[in-house]
């Protein structure tokens, strides 16, 4: 009976080097490309590794009532033996429980990866925002048609024989300037 609960235990380290081994290609994946898969694969490997830990705990008491057990049929020479498969037992668990907390971290370092490359969507959409609402505020108030003869008041440009190519260079300056200065800033 001692031996075949020895194997039992000792056959959760090769569990353990399995999910082990998923736990290293999953946080490759995080770094290198993550995506919705990757989330998913990290959330059954969760499920996984407390599912191992909810089959090792019954073993684990198991072997501690054998221990603590009056039976004539444990020698205290079993009890040395159960009391290394208990180590065993309590070695898996404490892993598993590691591993557990490895996984949770790869979740999270996933969803900061996904913050983190919204965040530079986020950030590229602002400043090509932050470039064309001048310009467009300015193709608004140019293209109004005013009468230049009727108000003193009304735009001078309208009448300018250059103020369609003054007022693309002046979009173009205030572009070129905004990226200047967000180069400078080093938000670009």
């Amino acid at each position: 009976f001692f031996a075949l609960l020895d194997a039992l235990v000792d056959n959760y380290f090769l569990v353990l080097e399995v999910t082990e081994d998923k736990l290293d290609a999953l946080e490759d994946e995080v770094y290198l490309k993550p995506n919705s898969e990757t989330a998913f694969r990290i959330q059954q490997l969760r499920k996984e590794i407390i599912s191992l830990r909810g089959w090792i705990a019954p073993v684990r008491d198991l072997i501690t009532r054998l221990i603590e057990s009056d039976s004539p049929m444990i020698t205290k020479d079993t009890r040395l033996f159960l009391r290394d498969a208990l180590d065993h037992a309590n070695e898996i668990h404490e892993t598993l429980q590691l591993q557990r907390e490895m996984a949770f971290s790869l979740m999270d370092m996933y969803m900061s990866s996904v913050s983190n490359r919204m965040n530079e969507v986020m950030k590229v959409l602002t400043i090509i925002s932050t470039i064309f609402i001048p310009l467009g505020f300015l193709a608004g108030v140019w293209g109004m048609n005013f009468d230049r003869e009727a108000s003193p008041w009304n735009m001078p440009e309208l009448g300018w024989r250059y103020g369609y190519p003054t007022a693309l260079v002046v979009m173009a300056a205030i572009a070129l300037g905004l990226l200047y200065l967000f180069r400078r800033k080093r938000w670009l």
